[in-house]
């Protein structure tokens, strides 16, 4: 493959990162945004989140992608570039599945502990950020992971519109040598190598911010282990005849 062919595969890639980098800064303040509203104490605002969750997780990504393209511009008169274009859909699609992630975090946060906070007289917005936020955050870093490598295999919808990502870039090079094998493992190679350096960045989050709360992962993995061993009975003997 020339020099040339090569430098259409790296403005590719970089197209691709900056649109994983900003879908997803507004994916997580969507999420949390959404997900904190789906535990307010108003049924009101609840509801307007709920209805926002289902809408969003219940269409598909890639006509969300055609609607911001080429209906909103009709709509209301605002052409956006296919970049904003496709930060905006992936954000808010994606979004709404992270919103399902903060919800069910929250809600797995000991009651006490928000019993707690209201025995201290916090307010509804220092229990969420001085206790409930610390504790559930943690938590969700393993969902946020897997949802973070969805939304860069997802990134690859906005070739339709015509922008050079990666996967529109390498299919322009595949036409150029008609080499398809080859070029395409090219391309699931370096997908692959993104989406393997994410998970060692969020794994190494996750241990950071459970360490910040006084939490051991491997300590969790040996509790939960000896938890389920008590509840199904599978393992139980061997741990005793230890």
């Amino acid at each position: 493959m020339t020099s040339g062919l090569w430098e259409l595969v790296l403005k590719g890639l970089w197209t691709t990162i900056q649109l994983l980098v900003f879908s997803g800064l507004l994916a997580t303040a969507v999420s949390f945004a959404v997900g904190i509203a789906r535990t307010h104490r108003l049924w009101i605002v609840r509801f307007l989140a709920g209805f926002y969750t289902e809408v969003f997780r219940g269409t598909s990504a890639l006509i969300m992608i055609f609607w911001v393209y080429f209906v909103l511009p009709l709509a209301f008169g605002w052409q956006l570039v296919p970049m904003w274009a496709g930060t905006l859909a992936l954000g808010l699609t994606y979004g709404a599945y992270g919103a399902e992630i903060v919800r069910g975090a929250l809600n797995a946060v000991d009651p006490a502990q928000r019993e707690g906070g209201i025995a201290l007289s916090f307010t509804p917005w220092q229990r969420m950020r001085l206790i409930l936020l610390p504790q559930a955050v943690p938590e969700m870093i393993p969902s946020f992971c897997n949802l973070l490598i969805e939304l860069l295999k997802g990134t690859a919808l906005v070739s339709v519109m015509g922008l050079g990502d990666l996967a529109f870039s390498g299919n322009l090079v595949r036409l150029a040598l008609q080499e398809s094998a080859e070029i395409y493992s090219y391309v699931l190679l370096i997908y692959f190598v993104i989406a393997f350096l994410l998970t060692r960045l969020m794994r190494g989050l996750e241990k950071r911010l459970k360490a910040g709360v006084g939490k051991d992962p491997g300590t969790e993995k040996t509790a939960r282990e000896l938890k389920r061993a008590q509840t199904t009975g599978v393992g139980a003997a061997s741990g005793g005849a230890a």
